[in-house]
């Protein structure tokens, strides 16, 4: 623990760069600058000693915390039960980084000015309630489907060496029906290539099957979670189980802490960046930030939307004869489809009031 300056008002910030086993902080007092750092251990104890640490120089006015979601979460968790304020803190900007260079103590000194500065602003997902259940299953859900395809792919790749009467016998098959057919395989003694290419496709096999078995009943899990918690999400059309656990996955289990549509749609990478200067005022580009996979999951909404619903296939054709392009036609369902997937989400189920 290293201590500096000298003049203090007695309201402190503090900037915390976390890793796997250990936290970095840095205290800052609004006149004194930064007054100490500390490392702790990345349980319950450091997290109790780092919070006694911080409170031992004056009235803590909020703690900004890199990695909120990741290495941070278990740390944002403790401090919110314990009534202080957490604020996402990101990382420094890299300029900083090329002048100053980079240490554990100066991305917690960075952090904690960040917060002072009011550049760091984002209130973190509380991470504590149905939505981060649904976020957890939903990764064991997607690692599984990924295996799966790629389990079928080996498998299918692998058969081009069979004999022909595997290749036969398994022609035209459909995956379930393939995988049922070379799990019951019945390989013969490991002599040959051909013995050792049946006991690899049936194990291939039995792998695809356990998978796809696990995939299945994740999928049950959390289409049960998304639709007791989010009826009114799944009722839209082209929005499914899917779609609706990547927009609840976004929105936390706080959506109160997304303030307009503009920056929910801003989160998702939907909303258009200015890039207009001098002659050029007014134009915009894409934005190439945000969460990618909402912003995909809406995109599928989209073009669902415009092959079966008659509402935004009638908007096509109109915006089509006004001389917009498809991907230009595509920017704007999506904005709308954000700006409609917002006020459902802050929406009680129940009462369908919308959250302040």
């Amino acid at each position: 623990m290293t201590t500096l300056g000298s003049s203090r008002s007695g309201f402190v910030v503090i900037g915390v760069d976390t890793h796997k086993h250990v936290h970095v902080a840095a205290v800052m007092d609004t006149i004194g600058g930064i007054l100490a750092s500390l490392t702790v251990t990345t349980d319950t104890g450091g997290f109790t000693r780092l919070l006694e640490w911080a409170s031992s120089f004056g009235t803590i006015l909020a703690f900004g915390i890199e990695g909120t979601g990741s290495y941070g979460a278990t740390l944002t968790s403790f401090l919110r039960r314990h009534g202080h304020k957490v604020v996402e803190a990101g990382r420094a900007d890299r300029r900083l980084r090329r002048a100053n260079g980079k240490s554990d103590t100066l991305d917690a000194e960075n952090a904690a000015r960040s917060v002072l500065a009011g550049f760091a602003t984002a209130v973190p997902k509380t991470a504590d309630g149905t939505v981060e259940m649904i976020r957890q299953l939903k990764i064991a859900h997607d690692s599984a489907v990924t295996d799966r395809s790629a389990t079928m792919v080996t498998m299918k790749a692998m058969l081009v060496h069979g004999s022909d009467e595997l290749r036969r016998e398994t022609n035209r098959k459909t995956q379930i029906m393939l995988a049922r057919y070379l799990a019951a395989l019945r390989p013969r003694a490991l002599e040959t290539p051909d013995d050792a290419l049946r006991h690899s496709l049936r194990s291939l096999a039995r792998r695809w099957q356990h998978l796809d078995t696990e995939a299945k009943q994740l999928s049950t899990m959390l289409e049960q979670l998304v639709t007791g918690m989010a009826p009114q999400l799944v009722e839209q059309f082209g929005i499914g189980v899917d779609t609706a656990a990547e927009i609840l996955i976004v929105a936390g289990d706080n959506p109160e802490r997304i303030r307009s549509e503009a920056a929910f749609a801003k989160l998702a990478g939907i909303s258009p960046v200015p890039t207009g200067s001098g002659m050029t005022s007014g134009r915009h580009r894409i934005n190439h930030g945000g969460h990618r996979q909402l912003n995909a999951a809406i995109y599928r909404t989209v073009i669902v939307r415009m092959r079966f619903h008659e509402p935004t296939i009638a908007y096509v054709a109109r915006r089509t004869a006004e001389g917009k392009s498809k991907r230009e036609i595509i920017r704007c369902l999506k904005r709308y489809v954000i700006r409609e997937v917002y006020h459902l989400v802050k929406a009680n189920p129940r009462t369908g009031e919308i959250a302040s």
